[in-house]
C-alpha cells in the first residue's frame, strides 16, 4: 500500500491540477471501487455531479478533495488508494483497469484506475477533529509525523505504555499515522533500534530519535516523489518515483549495511518482511 510520501505526491498533484474545476460527468466502470459509499454508485454519481473540487487534504495515508455541491453543501471525496489505486489525469495507459473516472469542466479527465481493487471512492461528512476538519471514515487516525501538529511528546508517551513491538506500534494508524512496513524499517534503521524491541523498553530519547528518523526519511521520500517497485505506484501523471534508490535497509537482504558493512537480514513479521542489520540493530534478548 503507498505510505504517506507517495500519497503526498498524488495529494499535491491534484492540489495543482484539479482544485477549482467543477465536475461535469462521472461513470462508475466497477462498482467494487464505490463499495465504501453505502448508498451505491448511482447515489456517488449523483451527489459528484456539479461539485466543485474546493481542495485537498491528507492524514497519514489517506487523502481526500473536499467538494462543494450544488445545494452548498461541503464534502468529502475520499480516496482509498488500496494496494494498486491509482489517481491520472488525461490518457489512461490501461484502460482495462479504470474504475471511475470523472470529467471535469475544463476537460480534463480525471480517473481512478486500480488493478487489484482494493481501494475506491467514498464520499462523507466533514467533522472536527481534535482542532482539524477531516472526513468521518479518517477521524480515528492518529496525526502523522508531517502534520504541522503533530505531538511528538504526546506518542512517546503513548508508546512507553505499550507492552508490543516497536514496529507493530508504528504500524498502527491510531498510534500514529503514515508509516508502513518501508518506512518504518528505513526508521528503524536510522535510529540503530530492533523492531522487535518492546515500546515499553525504549527510554524517551530512543523514542523521539525513532519519530524524528520517521518524519526524515519520509520528507526524503517526498523530495524524490516515494518509492516505486513497480508501475502499481505513479503520480497524476503516471511518473513514478525514485525513492527505492536510497532504501537502506528495505529490500536489501544479503547486501552489505551502508553504514557498518553487516549482511542485512530479512524476517517474517506481521504477514510481512521486516529487514534490518544485526549489528546496529541487534534483536532483543529472549
Amino acid at each position: 500500500m503507498p505510505e504517506l510520501p507517495e500519497v503526498e505526491v498524488v495529494r499535491r498533484g491534484l492540489q495543482a491540477h484539479v482544485v477549482g474545476k467543477t465536475i461535469t460527468a462521472v461513470r462508475v466502470h466497477h462498482p467494487r471501487a464505490v463499495r465504501r459509499h453505502e448508498a451505491g454508485p448511482a447515489d456517488l454519481t449523483a451527489r459528484l455531479l456539479d461539485a466543485r473540487i474546493t481542495g485537498s487534504d491528507r492524514r497519514g495515508k489517506y487523502l481526500w478533495l473536499t467538494l462543494d455541491g450544488p445545494s452548498g453543501d461541503d464534502q468529502a471525496l475520499v480516496v482509498h488508494l488500496g494496494m494498486s489505486g491509482q489517481m491520472l489525469l488525461g490518457e489512461i495507459p490501461n484502460a482495462g483497469h479504470l474504475r471511475i473516472a470523472a470529467i471535469l469542466d475544463d476537460g480534463t479527465t480525471l480517473s481512478f484506475v486500480d488493478q487489484r481493487t482494493f481501494g475506491g471512492w467514498q464520499l462523507a461528512d466533514l467533522v472536527t477533529v481534535d482542532g482539524s476538519v477531516v472526513p468521518t471514515p479518517v477521524a480515528h487516525l492518529a496525526r502523522d509525523p508531517l502534520d504541522p501538529r503533530f505531538d511528538i511528546d504526546a506518542v512517546v508517551k503513548v508508546l512507553r505504555r505499550k507492552h508490543s513491538e516497536i514496529k507493530r506500534q508504528l504500524l498502527d494508524q491510531t498510534v500514529v499515522s503514515g508509516i508502513g512496513n518501508i518506512y518504518a524499517d528505513e526508521a528503524l534503521w536510522r535510529a540503530k533500534i530492533n523492531g522487535a524491541r518492546l515500546a515499553e523498553k525504549l527510554t524517551r530519547r530512543q523514542l523521539i530519535a525513532l519519530l524524528e528518523a520517521a518524519a526524515e526519511v519520509m520528507r526524503d521520500a517526498l523530495s524524490q516523489g516515494g518509492t516505486s517497485f513497480d508501475s502499481l505506484y505513479v503520480n497524476v501523471n503516471g511518473q513514478s518515483g525514485y525513492f527505492d534508490r536510497s532504501l537502506n535497509v528495505y529490500g536489501r537482504e544479503g547486501k552489505p549495511c551502508r553504514r557498518c558493512g553487516a549482511v542485512i537480514r530479512r524476517e517474517k513479521f506481521m504477514n510481512r518482511s521486516s529487514f534490518y542489520c544485526p549489528r546496529d540493530q541487534p534483536r532483543p534478548r529472549g
